[in-house]
């Protein structure tokens, strides 16, 4: 950790202890405690108990611990403010990676693992009518999605650690003047601080493509919604994210042929909000992706709900007119107004093969090129030519079906596994008011990406079951048991066991 990290940790660790004697003084707040501990076979965690999980499970065998302690807003007021602080320490196995040694100039293995401490969450937010704003780390999670559910958003789900950031917007939809309530509108806009430079510097194979420190991170979002009030309703809109600044380390055969340093003035974080073509950077500056995400909603008369959603994803302006053929996420969800043996369940299907076609080409590309023509494909979804990945301490930003970076043993930081499809189920209900369950389970096979393909196609089919009790005996305790088998080389075979206890409860 540099210089630049801590001075981020320090001010966000002062600034949660300038909130916290005041939320202390007037309203509670509520703490929890968990052990975890998860034992399975193989270097990595199976996949579902490792995705969406912000980054907590990693490793096949892992023992944890984490405290929280967190003050919500209550959004009912006009005025009100939050803060949470959540640690985890522990310990989990390691993983042999490949690296180049150059001055030896052959290949050696490294062992790494998570670190055995570190901050989850630190964070502080500010809420006045309906706007808010919030600094620090906070655990983030799709907008529109079922989170518990879902094989993941396509931009923002949750998959890995929060960074530092700033972040404000809408706390909630708003009704948009004059509309008499029949259409709303929701936003935020998100700058964040990629504080993984360790991560990257300890996992990279240091032979070929690149790596980028000190990484500036942008998400912005806008949706609108019909009247929430009737039967049938529509949510609509697009987020965007955009990686920039830092600097970019190009390595090939072994030797660095050059390092590039990004521009980060203000200037720059306005064409994060708003992209412009400057020429500088290739046509748009910094890593641009994002989603169209349409979500339909018709609630029966017994209240249950019934959702119908897609996400189209895109990663240049082919994306965006939606020229990547059938790629993206497509889902059905119930969802019952009752506790009971079924309390919600979804099925997903994705398809990210189309990629706009395989070829990409304009003369801008190639210094003194010429030839008349432009053909706008090969869209190689969260790779960039100049910034990482999009991922973060290894784990996809987006959806976890795409295989993350962590999962690379030779040392590289891109997703190589992209040109995917597959399909996902979850389902999720109680069988007493004490014991609830969740099931998760799916398929995916991939081709690699859409410039470098596998010789022979991986795949991977999952399964988890979850139960978790709270005995009505002993309020606030909760018991969780999660089993996995995974089947495949998407990484790999798996199994694991996951075991956690916590309690909580309220400080006045």
């Amino acid at each position: 950790m540099d210089i630049f990290d801590r001075v981020k940790y320090i001010i966000a660790f002062i600034f949660a202890l300038i909130v916290a004697p005041i939320a202390v003084a007037d309203e509670p707040i509520e703490y929890e405690a968990t052990v975890s501990g998860l034992v399975g076979s193989g270097d990595f965690a199976p996949y579902y108990i490792s995705s969406l999980q912000n980054g907590r499970f990693t490793q096949s065998r892992t023992f944890q611990t984490e405290v929280s302690v967190v003050k919500k807003m209550d959004t009912g007021n006009k005025f009100s403010y939050g803060f949470g602080v959540d640690l985890i320490g522990g310990g989990a196995s390691s993983v042999d990676y490949r690296r180049y040694d150059g001055e030896t100039q052959s290949w050696i293995y490294h062992s790494e693992r998570p670190s055995s401490f570190w901050i989850q969450q630190l964070y502080g937010e500010l809420k006045y009518r309906c706007l808010f704003m919030e600094i620090g780390l906070k655990e983030r999670k799709s907008t529109l999605l079922n989170q518990n559910l879902t094989s993941g958003d396509l931009v923002k789900s949750g998959n890995t650690r929060p960074m530092p950031q700033i972040r404000g917007g809408f706390v909630d939809f708003q009704d948009i003047p004059s509309t008499n309530g029949s259409l709303q509108v929701f936003g935020e806009l998100l700058f964040g601080y990629m504080a993984d430079n360790d991560w990257i510097e300890n996992h990279y194979n240091y032979y070929g493509n690149h790596i980028a420190l000190d990484q500036l991170y942008n998400y912005k979002c806008i949706y609108f919604r019909t009247k929430p009030s009737q039967a049938f309703s529509v949510v609509f809109g697009m987020q965007a994210s955009a990686i920039f600044g830092g600097r970019t380390y190009q390595y090939y055969d072994g030797n660095l042929k050059s390092l590039n340093h990004h521009h980060s003035s203000l200037k720059y974080f306005l064409k994060m909000v708003f992209p412009v073509q400057d020429g500088g950077e290739g046509f748009y500056s910094g890593s641009h992706l994002g989603s169209w995400d349409i979500r339909l909603r018709y609630r029966l008369k017994n209240q249950d709900q019934i959702f119908a959603y897609t996400s189209w994803l895109w990663e240049d302006g082919s994306g965006i007119a939606k020229l990547n053929g059938f790629d993206g996420l497509w889902g059905l969800e119930y969802k019952s107004a009752r506790n009971g043996l079924v309390n919600g369940a979804l099925v997903e299907y994705f398809d990210f093969t189309n990629q706009s076609g395989p070829i990409h080409f304009n003369s801008g590309d190639t210094y003194g090129c010429n030839l008349p023509g432009h053909a706008s494909g090969a869209d190689d979804y969260y790779n960039n030519a100049t910034y990482n990945s999009y991922a973060y301490y290894g784990m996809s930003l987006g959806t976890p079906v795409m295989m993350s970076p962590i999962y690379n043993l030779n040392g590289n930081t891109r997703f190589v596994a992209n040109a995917v499809r597959g399909f996902h189920i979850g389902i999720e209900g109680s069988l007493s008011p004490s014991v609830d369950y969740r099931i998760k389970g799916g398929w995916r096979k991939a081709w690699g990406t859409s410039k470098v393909m596998f010789k022979t196609p991986k795949d991977l089919t999952a399964v988890m079951v979850e139960s978790s009790w709270r005995p009505s005996s002993f309020k606030g305790l909760a018991v969780k048991g999660q089993i996995e088998l995974d089947r495949g080389n998407l990484p790999a075979n798996a199994f694991g066991v996951l075991i956690g206890v916590s309690y909580n409860g309220f400080l006045k």
